[in-house]
């Protein structure tokens, strides 16, 4: 008899809808909840490595995210103090052809929208919206998720894509409140014609200084320049999107170099996130029950990987359930391939921000050192665990 039944997703951000659409590919049907009123995405840019290439291929949206992203020459890394280049990463044609796709940045909306788009298209794909997932019950034949309105939804199996306050991680593992980091982030989205002109690389800029760093690059066909600043201010509580003023802003950058000052003067509009994130764990999975990206694995954000490994999670579940005999089989299956390559991530995660983007005195002195003695080769071959596509197979 062929299953009929949908896989239950919970949560409609990236995760989730890349979720849906993997099971799509396999001809499995699903259901999205989405616990607010309508499916969008909040905050700005995002950046995409040749990984999230190879995931936009498996999911078949591969050109319609390649037609909205801006694909940059480099990364690049400043000092902050000393206001000059560290090393950078050449994102031209040997990147491309060493790992098969190009980097890129997109706005976060930009990204969420194609890959709504698609899941709206697809018959095998339901949307809910007000629909939060606020715990589960099962037995060995389906499982019925309890939504916050009392109401409840049955299926084949439930997806925790619910985020890093995850209802259904709570149920699942119980591990508590997130690790607030004590790394406070703000965030503005500029007109191109408001950054400074001899700023306007088209590069993912790092400018890393003690305890502090700042991130820009274009977005958005030019239209636009992301910055992104961060500071170690030992924040005790998780707040986000907080709008704050800039004063506040440059209270943590009064220390760098006036070039690196001149980038938050230009920001409008600034908001607040307190980072924070979990300790690695390998219990995702609870018969027919299992959480994904940011509810199985949440990081900070200092590799760049939040919604690339939501993403690989995504594909590899739809993967694992196609050649499972059964749900759960299934769900193990998808745990144990990912395991381990997402607490890499996480524990490197916090070591980037520790170790390259934070340090001071002697610390900085020798990671610009090594750094800058690298190759364009040597640095290649540092990603190829990253980029290379191994998180797929």
């Amino acid at each position: 008899m062929i299953e009929t039944r949908p896989i239950l997703i919970a949560g409609g951000g990236i995760g989730g809808l890349a979720t849906a659409l993997g099971l799509a590919q396999k001809d499995i049907p699903s259901l999205v909840m989405e616990k607010a009123s309508r499916l969008g995405e909040i905050g700005a840019g995002i950046q995409l490595g040749p990984n999230a290439f190879h995931c936009f291929d498996r999911l078949g949206v591969g050109e319609a995210a390649r037609s909205m992203a801006v694909y940059i020459d480099k990364l690049r890394l400043m000092d902050a103090m000393a206001d000059g280049e560290i090393t950078h990463i050449d994102l031209g044609e040997a990147f491309r052809e060493r790992f098969g796709n190009p980097y890129a940045v997109v706005h976060r909306g930009d990204l969420h929208g194609v890959l709504l788009k698609a899941c709206q298209e697809h018959p095998l794909i339901g949307l809910r919206v007000s629909s939060e997932v606020a715990g589960y019950q099962q037995d060995g034949d389906g499982v019925a998720a309890r939504l916050a309105t009392g109401e409840t939804v049955t299926g084949r199996a439930l997806i925790g894509a619910d985020g890093l306050w995850s209802n259904v991680r709570r149920q699942l593992v119980g591990d508590g409140k997130p690790r607030v980091s004590g790394h406070t982030t703000y965030r503005s989205v500029i007109p191109t014609e408001q950054m400074p002109e001899d700023l306007r690389w088209n590069a993912a800029t790092l400018w890393a200084g003690p305890k502090c760093h700042i991130v820009h690059y274009p977005l958005s066909g030019w239209k636009v320049f992301n910055l992104v600043v961060t500071y170690h201010n030992d924040a005790p509580e998780p707040v986000a999107g907080k709008p704050v003023p800039v004063e506040e802003v440059q209270r943590g950058f009064t220390h760098v170099c006036a070039r690196a000052q001149t980038i938050i003067r230009h920001g409008i509009d600034w908001k607040m996130w307190v980072l924070c994130d979990r300790e690695p764990v390998d219990r995702w999975v609870d018969g027919r029950v299992a959480v994904l990206g940011d509810a199985a694995h949440p990081m900070l954000q200092y590799m760049a990987q939040g919604a690339c490994m939501a993403m690989e999670d995504a594909v590899c579940l739809a993967d694992s359930l196609a050649a499972a005999g059964d749900v759960s089989s299934g769900l193990l299956r998808y745990r144990d391939r990912r395991v381990l390559r997402t607490a890499r991530v996480q524990l490197m995660s916090r070591a980037m921000g520790d170790h390259v983007y934070h340090p001071s005195g002697p610390h900085a002195a020798l990671r610009n050192a090594i750094m800058s003695a690298k190759s364009q080769a040597e640095w290649y071959d540092i990603l190829e665990w990253l980029y290379g596509g191994n998180g797929l197979d």
